[in-house]
């Protein structure tokens, strides 16, 4: 079912998204810009990345562009904000790949887009997030655009997922904790992922 704030699909981006809702039911990750190709019929990347960032212009997936396994699904999601499993405030864990739960929040809070997380971990503390809190994210299409100190779930290399503050130095990214117990993680910012930036932080009681 299509929410009414996202566009109306093409029949080949609405055959891409179908197979994409299918696969990623299935195997619980998303697939490989291949794997699309060869599900498509098609011999060139080309044509599945425009698909891709039409869906996401029109508000059915968040992607970042070139990282294929950074996509997440956003249609037919109309009973509430997404939680799209937990998010490591503390070490790495595995990237969330799954809709495991929903917040009836729709009605608060309509970003485009909204998604909510799982944290776990106490490196945030600072920031008045604790473990078990749910934190809403907002997608972000333009990394480049973040302020310096936002708080960002971010995917680094080893496939995980965390929630730190964001300062780009340089050629590289410095994911900051909200506490002196945990040192930053440094890695070069063409390998970062920054998947959502902080709305909210829910604290179920």
């Amino acid at each position: 079912m299509r929410h009414p704030d996202q566009e109306a699909l093409t029949s080949a981006q609405q055959e891409l998204y179908d197979w994409l809702s299918d696969y990623i039911g299935n195997n619980r990750h998303s697939p490989s810009i291949r794997q699309m190709m060869e599900a498509m019929g098609l011999r060139s990347p080309a044509p599945i990345q425009s698909r891709l960032r039409h869906l996401q212009q029109k508000g059915w997936i968040t992607w970042q562009e070139g990282q294929a396994r950074t996509l997440q699904l956003l249609g037919g999601l109309t009973g509430g904000i997404p939680v799209l499993g937990s998010v490591a405030a503390g070490g790495l864990i595995d990237t969330f790949d799954d809709v495991s739960e929903r917040l009836d929040l729709a009605p608060v809070l309509e970003t485009r887009g909204l998604f909510a997380l799982t944290v776990n971990g106490d490196s945030m503390v600072d920031a008045h997030i604790a473990d078990g809190d749910v934190v809403l994210m907002e997608p972000v299409t333009d990394p480049s655009r973040i302020k310096a100190g936002t708080i960002v779930s971010a995917l680094v290399p080893g496939s995980g997922t965390t929630l730190k503050h964001f300062h780009r130095k340089g050629s590289e990214v410095h994911l900051e904790a909200a506490n002196p117990a945990y040192e930053p993680i440094v890695v070069p910012a063409e390998q970062v992922a920054v998947q959502g930036k902080l709305v909210a932080v829910w604290r179920q009681v």
